[in-house]
C-alpha cells in the first residue's frame, strides 16, 4: 500500500515536534538538557518536588507539610507532562556553595500544633517520601545491595519519617527525619577548574536537637551537632518524636566528593539495570510465541493455501465447481459490509492513531531524545503526538468507510474525533475530581484542563476532519471479488468456532508476548521507578505487532474454511481481546504487588488501568484487523472466480 499524504504529513509534524523538544538553546544534547558548569563557591539552589507515596498514589506539594520555607516560594515553570504527573517544583531554603562543605547548618525551628502533628503522622503512616532536585538530578538514598558487595541501588527521595518504639515500651511513636546529610558528587575539569554535578544523595536522620542558651535562629549553637567541635550526626539513636507542643529543629550537612563519572553518564547509576536477564527471558519467551505462530501461518500460506488455490484453479467440470468447499465457497460474501460497519471504521481509525503515536514515540525514545532527565517529556510527547496523529485516524476511518459504500464521511470523522477521546476525558475528569477532593497536587489545574480541551478541539478534531476529507476524496478500494446480492446462509459451526470462544482464545497469545515487560511498565508507573529500557520495549512492541497479525490470520483462515464469512468484526476482536487479559493482569498486580489501602487510590488505579486497557484494545484490534484485511484480499485475488 502506498504511503498516503495524510500519513506523510502526520509523521513530518511529529518528527518536527520531537526534534524541537530535543534541541535546547545552548546546543545539541541528546537528553535534551545542556550541562551547567559551576566554579568554586557558586550558589547551588536545591529545589523541592512533590511528596509521593506508593501506598496512596496521591502526590502532595512539599509545603503542604510544616517544613521550613524560604522567604518567598517560587514555582518553577513546568511542562504539560510534569503537571499531569503531579510535579510541583518549587524553591527551598536549602542552598549550597559549590565545593564548600557545610556541617550542621540550621534551617529553621517549627512549633508543632495539633494540625501539624496530625498531618505529619498521616504522611509518615502512608510512607510518603520527600523529593528534591539539584541541577536537574533527583535526590536519592543509596541503599546497600544484599546480593552484591559494594553495590548500591537508589531509592528516590527520603521518607518523611518512620514509626518505631522506645525500648521497653509497647506504644508505637512517629519520628520525623529532621536532619539531612547530603552528598553532592561532581566531575571536575582540571583545565578550566569548573565542576559539573553528577550525583545528589542523602542520608536522613531523626535527631532530637538540643541547644545552648536562648534560641537565636541560625546562629544558635546546638549541642547535638556542632561544626566547631566537629561533632557529626551519624545515627538516629536519640530520635525526634512528632508530638503536640514540641519544637522540631531542621538541620543539614552537605559534603562534596569528586567523581570519575562524566556528566554525560551521570544517569547511568540511577538507571543501573540489574534485571536484564529477565528482559532477555521476556524477549525469548515472546519470540517462541512468534515462531510458533509464524510456523502455523507459513503452513497455511505455503501448504494449505497453495494446494487450495491450485485445486480451485484446476477445476474442470461444472459438477466439480458445484462441489467446491472451504473458503472459496464464501467468496461472494467475504467482502459484504459487516453490521455496524461505521463503528468498525471509527475503532480502526482510533487504533491507527494509537499505532502512529506509539511507533514515533518509541523510535525517538530509542534514539535517546526522551531521556528521564527531561521530566514529563515522554508524557508531553505522547500527548502531542496523539493530537497530530488525528490526521491518520480520520484518513484510515474514511478510507474504510468508503469501501463499505458509505457517503456520510463527516459523521464518521465526528465519531472518530470524539468517541475514544470523549470517553477517556470523562473517566479522567471523574478521577481528577476525586484527586481534587483529596487536596492532592496530582489534581490537574483548571488552566491545564483547558489546555487539554484546546489541544483536542483546536488541533486534533480539525486534523481528523482533514484526514477524513483526504481519505474520502481518494477513489474507493476495490474488492478482489464481487459480492452476491443475497447473503449466503452460514452452516452450523463446531463448538470451538463459537465467536466468543475463538475471540477469547485469540487474545491469549498477544498478551503472552508482552506480559513480562508489562510487569516492569506497571512497576515504573505505580512504584515510582524510572522506565528507560526502550530498546527492549521496542522489540516487544514489534513482537506484539507480529503476534496480533498472525493469530488473527490463523483464526480468520479457520473461520473462512468453516464457511463463516463474518470475519470483519471477529478479526478486530480476536487480537483486541488481549486487553481483557491486560486488565485482569493489572487486577492481579494490584492485589499482589501494591500496598494501596485507600478507596480513592484504588479507584484511581483501576480508572487509569481501564483507560490503558481500552487503548490496548484499539491498538491490538486494529493490527489484527489490517492483517486479516490484507490476508483475505490476497487469497481471494489469487483464485479464478467464474
Amino acid at each position: 500500500m502506498a504511503v498516503s499524504p495524510a500519513a506523510a504529513l502526520a509523521v513530518a509534524l511529529a518528527a518536527l515536534y520531537l526534534v524541537a523538544l530535543a534541541l535546547p538553546a545552548a546546543g545539541f544534547y541528546l537528553p535534551g538538557v545542556a550541562p551547567n558548569d559551576f566554579d568554586k563557591k557558586d550558589l547551588l539552589p536545591v529545589k523541592v518536588n512533590k511528596l509521593t507515596s506508593i501506598k496512596t498514589q496521591l502526590p502532595y506539594s512539599f509545603y503542604s507539610l510544616p517544613f521550613c520555607k524560604p522567604d518567598t516560594i517560587v514555582d518553577s515553570a513546568e511542562n504539560l507532562g510534569e503537571v499531569l504527573r503531579g510535579d510541583r517544583i518549587e524553591n527551598s531554603p536549602y542552598t549550597f556553595e559549590m565545593r564548600e562543605p557545610q556541617m550542621c547548618q540550621i534551617v529553621c525551628k517549627i512549633s508543632v500544633g495539633e494540625k501539624e502533628a496530625k498531618l505529619l503522622k498521616e504522611k509518615i503512616e502512608d510512607e510518603y517520601r520527600v523529593n528534591m532536585i539539584l541541577d536537574n538530578l533527583p535526590l536519592v538514598v543509596p541503599i546497600q545491595r544484599v546480593d552484591q558487595e559494594g553495590a548500591y541501588f537508589y531509592q528516590h527521595g527520603f521518607h518523611v519519617g518512620a514509626k518505631g518504639k522506645y525500648s521497653g515500651s509497647k506504644d508505637e511513636k512517629y519520628f520525623i527525619h529532621n536532619h539531612l546529610s547530603f552528598t553532592v558528587k561532581y566531575h571536575r575539569d582540571e583545565q578550566r577548574d569548573v565542576s559539573r554535578i553528577v550525583a545528589f544523595e542523602v542520608k536522613p536522620y531523626s535527631v532530637k536537637h538540643e541547644h545552648e542558651g536562648q534560641w537565636n535562629d541560625k546562629k544558635t549553637r546546638l549541642t547535638t551537632c556542632d561544626p566547631h567541635a566537629q561533632r557529626v550526626i551519624t545515627s538516629s539513636d536519640s530520635p525526634q518524636e512528632v508530638e503536640v507542643g514540641k519544637d522540631i529543629i531542621f538541620t543539614y550537612d552537605v559534603d562534596f566528593k569528586e567523581s570519575d563519572i562524566k556528566w554525560a553518564s551521570r544517569w547511568d547509576s540511577y538507571l543501573l539495570m540489574t534485571d536484564d536477564q529477565i528482559h532477555w527471558f521476556s524477549i525469548v519467551n515472546s519470540l517462541m510465541i512468534v515462531l510458533f505462530l509464524s510456523g502455523m501461518v507459513a503452513m497455511i500460506m505455503l501448504r494449505t493455501l497453495y494446494r487450495d488455490i491450485s485445486k480451485y484453479n484446476q477445476l474442470e467440470t461444472q459438477e466439480e465447481a458445484q462441489e467446491e468447499t472451504g473458503w472459496k465457497l464464501v467468496h461472494g460474501d467475504a467482502f459484504r459490509p459487516p453490521s455496524n460497519s461505521d463503528w468498525l471504521c471509527v475503532y480502526v481509525g482510533t487504533g491507527v492513531q494509537f499505532f502512529g503515536m506509539l511507533l514515533v514515540t518509541m523510535v525517538f525514545a530509542v534514539l535517546g531524545f526522551l531521556s528521564p532527565s527531561n521530566r514529563g517529556g515522554l508524557m508531553t510527547a505522547m500527548l502531542l503526538l496523539w493530537v497530530f496523529m488525528g490526521l491518520l485516524a480520520g484518513y484510515s476511518s474514511s478510507r474504510l468507510y468508503k469501501l463499505f459504500k458509505g457517503s456520510e464521511w463527516k459523521n464518521i470523522a465526528l465519531r472518530t474525533a470524539f468517541t475514544f477521546p470523549g470517553s477517556v476525558f470523562a473517566i479522567f475528569f471523574f478521577l481528577n475530581a476525586l484527586i481534587w477532593g483529596q487536596k492532592s497536587s496530582g489534581a490537574v489545574p483548571f488552566t491545564t484542563m483547558f489546555a487539554l480541551v484546546l489541544l483536542w478541539f483546536g488541533i486534533s478534531v480539525p486534523l481528523v476532519f482533514v484526514g477524513s476529507f483526504l481519505g474520502f476524496k481518494k477513489s474507493a478500494i476495490e474488492d478482489p471479488v464481487k459480492t452476491n446480492k443475497i447473503p449466503r446462509q452460514i452452516p452450523e459451526q463446531a463448538w470451538y468456532m463459537n465467536p466468543i470462544f475463538s475471540i477469547l482464545i485469540g487474545g491469549i497469545l498477544p498478551f503472552g508476548a508482552v506480559f513480562i515487560e508489562l510487569f516492569f511498565i506497571l512497576t515504573s508507573i505505580w512504584l515510582h521507578q524510572f522506565y528507560y529500557i526502550f530498546g527492549f520495549l521496542f522489540l516487544v512492541f514489534l513482537i506484539l505487532i507480529v503476534t496480533c497479525a498472525e493469530i488473527s490470520i490463523v483464526l480468520c483462515y479457520f473461520q473462512l474454511c468453516s464457511e463463516d464469512y463474518l470475519w470483519w468484526w471477529r478479526s478486530y476482536l480476536t487480537s483486541g481481546s488481549s486487553a481483557i487479559y491486560l486488565f485482569l493482569y493489572a487486577t492481579f498486580y494490584f492485589f499482589t504487588k501494591l500496598e494501596i489501602t485507600k478507596f480513592v487510590s484504588a479507584v484511581l488505579y483501576f480508572g487509569y488501568m481501564l483507560i490503558a486497557s481500552y487503548a490496548f484494545f484499539a491498538l491490538t484490534g486494529t493490527i489484527g484487523f489490517y492483517a486479516c484485511f490484507l490476508f483475505t484480499r490476497l487469497i481471494y485475488s489469487s483464485v479464478k472466480i467464474e
